[in-house]
């Protein structure tokens, strides 16, 4: 995601000499420095000693470490950002110093290929100006969408951040019982893709809602019509809601799981 969030960036003019990254790893080091020209270092403290915001890019089981690594660093008070999923602002702000300013957020996997969808809060002390760097700089990978409360991120994590696979297998089972009706499989995988894509071009270009446009290619007693009553008659609605809910209660109990006793 790191890696996403500096191609973007490139990619919109942004100067690479104003970014640095840091990373245990020589390998990954390397492959940012060739990759972007950004500056790279092993050492968590020198990136974010002058930084005006910090990307919090690690694995939620490493954040509390990495955190307390760097709290000495951030005098300056820059603009936190955590991408940690699970992690909310209370333990985030116990770890970083409670008189920071913190930015919450829910990235997806298409920000991989700056299409992505991101929930985003903040706490109180995040100021307008470090709102919109935040916005500038998130928005290089897609989509931004500010919400009231955190925990509507549960909710993001539930619609956009775990969505992506609800996708993937519509249409893993679509390309499944195409081959099973006869198709190539490539015939298949490319059908299924270009519909998906297709489908929500129409879907993000057109000022009616998903239901209008399923309306618009429902023809009476058509082939349309038959395969949407038979989705509808297996309680799709049903299911969806119950995964969606699902996914939500697991957000919230990683968060517990991951908080200080």
């Amino acid at each position: 995601m790191a890696g996403s969030l500096i191609g973007g960036l490139i990619t919109r003019g942004y100067p690479a000499a104003l970014i640095a990254a840091s990373d245990p790893l020589e390998q990954s080091r390397q492959s940012l420095s060739d990759r972007f020209g950004i500056r790279v270092t092993a050492d968590n403290n020198e990136v974010v000693k002058n930084a005006a915001l910090v990307v919090l890019a690690v694995k939620p089981q490493v954040l509390k470490a990495v955190a307390a690594g760097v709290r000495q660093a951030l005098g300056h008070s820059p603009v936190i950002v955590s991408i940690a999923a699970g992690v909310n602002l209370a333990s985030l702000q116990s770890w970083l110093g409670d008189d920071l300013p913190v930015i919450r957020c829910m990235p997806n996997t298409p920000a991989l290929v700056q299409t992505g969808a991101i929930g985003v809060f903040a706490n109180a002390r995040v100021s307008d100006a470090q709102r919109q760097l935040c916005e500038e700089i998130l928005s290089a990978v897609g989509l931004v969408e500010w919400v009231a409360s955190e925990t509507d991120i549960d909710a993001v994590t539930a619609v956009s951040g775990s969505g992506p696979a609800y996708y993937f297998l519509v249409m893993e089972i679509m390309e499944r019982v195409a081959v099973e009706m006869g198709l190539p499989r490539e015939t298949a995988r490319a059908l299924t893709l270009q519909t998906a894509l297709g489908a929500a071009k129409m879907a993000s270009a057109s000022q009616v809602d998903a239901a209008e446009l399923r309306r618009g290619v429902t023809s009476p007693n058509g082939t349309t019509e038959r395969a949407i009553n038979t989705l509808i008659s297996g309680n799709i609605e049903a299911l969806f809601r119950q995964a969606m809910l699902d996914c939500r209660e697991r957000a919230i109990e990683m968060a517990e799981e991951l908080q200080d006793p």
